[in-house]
């Protein structure tokens, strides 16, 4: 009882030095869970979502991690309004103030954050409930195996969805786009052929542009989907937008919220134990990775980076101001783009390296170099770009798909066995054209075996 009251005082404090500081939470519901909920929470990325075999794959992972003390989950917030904070049961208590002051700059950024202005936060927790009792009920209408493999093949296409639908002309858009009819239509009518002679024929071709939305393509259009079989791909496909402003600002999102924690605990007056403790958690949390970009680490350098120069900028004083901009306006590519330096590039000490017979050798420190290929990394999410060419491909009805190449190839293994499960969705032949090893080369799989040919030089 001692230790909530602690932590509901020690709660009351951070949020006083958040929104003294500007930022805006918008009120969080904090709540303390045992490992095994919050660990199932980590695994689903929900409190409540439909069931599959990859989030047990995914809790028993990092469950065990937790148990043999290789790494924990510290703190969990979901994007829902109000934002939802899970503190972990035997965390210390300043283990728990900076998850506190963590999340209240993680809430802050999900509300001002310019690609989560479309996302249902208030009805998110009542739609994944939604549509997991969907789930269930096709499970017992149709099996639990047989939904269990349809999932398999939707969650290994998930990212594949346009996640800013209202930037593309809907049909009832581009038809708004004719005139509107009036009593003199044959006149304009008599008048197009006068000048321009014949109509050309309507194009069949579907999609009649290459169409990024594989997921929404095949909804709409594939030969043998049943009605619920279209609803789990729906169900799908609004969850991953949901989940996608997180994925494009990893950097920014974790920076900021780092960057706003240090300056909360800083404020707060620490007993000198805790004080210590703080400075390891800090220094386990901004550790450098040899391998994979730290993003609490490269996310705060950067602000950090920012509101120094702007301050010391000729109309000095103006650094917090450019950090609300930045933290409103970017994603994680334009937060690189625009503000990571040759500084911040020496001083992180990044670099690109590759594998070289069986050794891991470093390639490339020039920082223009290092910045533009991280920022490369990070188009469409960090998954490779694949577009709809053509849904009746051969006039055949199958399906065929091109990567956009950015010199990036993909992995064989991975595209062979990812297409039967394009296949299993549209029920026919499907072909992806990438770039393999130099050359234009189209990978079909047409329902019981993958092949590959060359059909051009890369």
């Amino acid at each position: 009882m001692d230790e909530l009251l602690e932590l509901e005082r020690a709660a009351e404090e951070i949020g006083t030095l958040a929104a003294g500081f500007g930022l805006e939470s918008g009120g969080i519901q904090f709540e303390l869970c045992p490992a095994d909920i919050i660990y199932t929470f980590g695994a689903y990325g929900m409190p409540t979502r439909f069931a599959h075999w990859s989030f047990g794959k995914q809790f028993y992972r990092l469950k065990t991690q937790y148990d043999y003390n290789l790494s924990r989950i510290y703190e969990l917030v979901i994007n829902s309004d109000p934002c939802q904070a899970f503190l972990l049961e035997g965390n210390s208590l300043v283990q728990n103030k900076l998850v506190m002051a963590h999340v209240l700059a993680h809430s802050d950024f999900f509300r001002h954050n310019w690609h989560f202005r479309f996302t249902d936060r208030k009805n998110i927790l009542e739609v994944m409930a939604l549509h997991a009792a969907r789930m269930r009920e096709y499970e017992a209408a149709h099996g639990r195996r047989e939904v269990e493999i349809f999932l398999d093949a939707c969650l290994a296409l998930q990212e594949h969805i346009n996640p800013y639908p209202w930037l593309a002309r809907t049909k009832e858009e581009e038809s708004k786009s004719e005139p509107p009819p009036t009593g003199y239509d044959d006149l304009w009518v008599l008048d197009r052929r006068e000048t321009k002679g014949p109509a050309p024929a309507a194009s069949r071709k579907n999609p009649p542009r290459p169409e990024k939305d594989l997921l929404g393509f095949v909804m709409e259009n594939g030969y043998q989907l049943e009605d619920w079989q279209r609803d789990i791909i729906a169900m799908i496909r609004e969850e991953m937008r949901y989940f996608w402003p997180q994925i494009e600002t990893k950097i920014m999102n974790e920076g900021w919220a780092t960057f706003w924690h240090t300056r909360i605990l800083r404020e707060l007056d620490l007993p000198e134990a805790e004080a210590v403790e703080y400075a390891k958690l800090q220094g386990q949390l901004l550790q450098p990775s040899f391998m994979v970009l730290n993003p609490y680490l490269v996310g705060v350098r950067i602000f950090e980076d920012i509101e120094k120069r702007w301050d010391e900028a000729p109309e000095a004083g103006h650094g917090r101001e450019k950090l609300f901009e930045v933290r409103e306006i970017e994603s994680d590519m334009s937060f690189l783009r625009n503000y990571l330096t040759k500084d911040l590039v020496s001083e992180l000490d990044l670099y690109l390296y590759k594998r070289v017979g069986s050794s891991w050798v470093v390639t490339e420190k020039k920082w223009e170099k290092v910045r533009d290929t991280l920022v490369q990394s990070l188009n469409n999410g960090g998954f490779p770009y694949i577009e709809v060419l053509d849904g009746d491909y051969g006039h055949r009805g199958e399906l065929y798909l091109k990567h956009l190449f950015e010199g990036r190839p993909l992995d064989v293994l991975y595209v062979e066995r990812t297409l039967p499960y394009v296949y299993l969705l549209w029920g026919r032949p499907v072909h992806l054209e990438t770039v393999a090893d130099g050359k234009t080369t189209l990978f079909s799989y047409d329902g019981k075996k993958n092949s590959r040919q060359v059909i051009g030089e890369g």
